[in-house]
């Protein structure tokens, strides 16, 4: 099983990055986890509709490249549906058992996602209504990830 998450932006905070990796390093035992960063775009203070739009369109282009043929996309999106850690684990174990070897999560930038990006996606998901710093939202992402697993596995870790 392959797992990548593609991110815009950069990560700044070590606690963030150090966390990330011990999430990271307990995964590899079940899938080989990639992590891409794509470069965002800046913008400017009192943007436009217009000029929001293609900032967003710049970077759902970079994570278009990202994304292989035949990944099952999940793409991070309010709007997408809210999942207990149970019924993840379960969706997970499920797509793998579909033919799928690659699973892609995505995140987008401050501004949202490509509407293009969320068309290609197999799956939009929520983490609740809650506005989280895109940064934050990767270590919750990779740790439910992980959790997802150790519930497949019937370890008292979730517990």
């Amino acid at each position: 099983m392959n797992i990548k998450l593609i991110t815009v932006g950069k990560l700044k905070e070590k606690y963030l990055k150090d966390g990330i990796a011990e999430y990271t390093k307990r995964l590899s035992r079940f899938a080989k986890m990639e992590i891409i960063e794509l470069i965002d775009e800046k913008t400017p203070e009192k943007a436009s509709i217009a000029q929001n739009n293609q900032i967003i369109a710049k970077e759902g282009g970079r994570i278009a490249e990202k994304i292989g043929p035949r990944d099952f996309v999940i793409v991070l999106a309010i709007e997408g549906k809210q999942l207990a850690s149970e019924a993840f684990s379960k969706k997970l174990a499920d797509v793998t058992v579909s033919g799928y070897s690659d699973i892609t999560f995505v995140i987008g930038g401050s501004l949202g996602i490509d509407p293009l990006i969320k068309q290609r996606a197999n799956m939009k998901m929520s983490f609740g209504l809650l506005t989280l710093p895109h940064q934050l939202m990767r270590l919750v992402l990779i740790e439910q990830i992980y959790r997802a697993f150790m519930i497949q596995q019937g370890s008292p870790y979730h517990k």
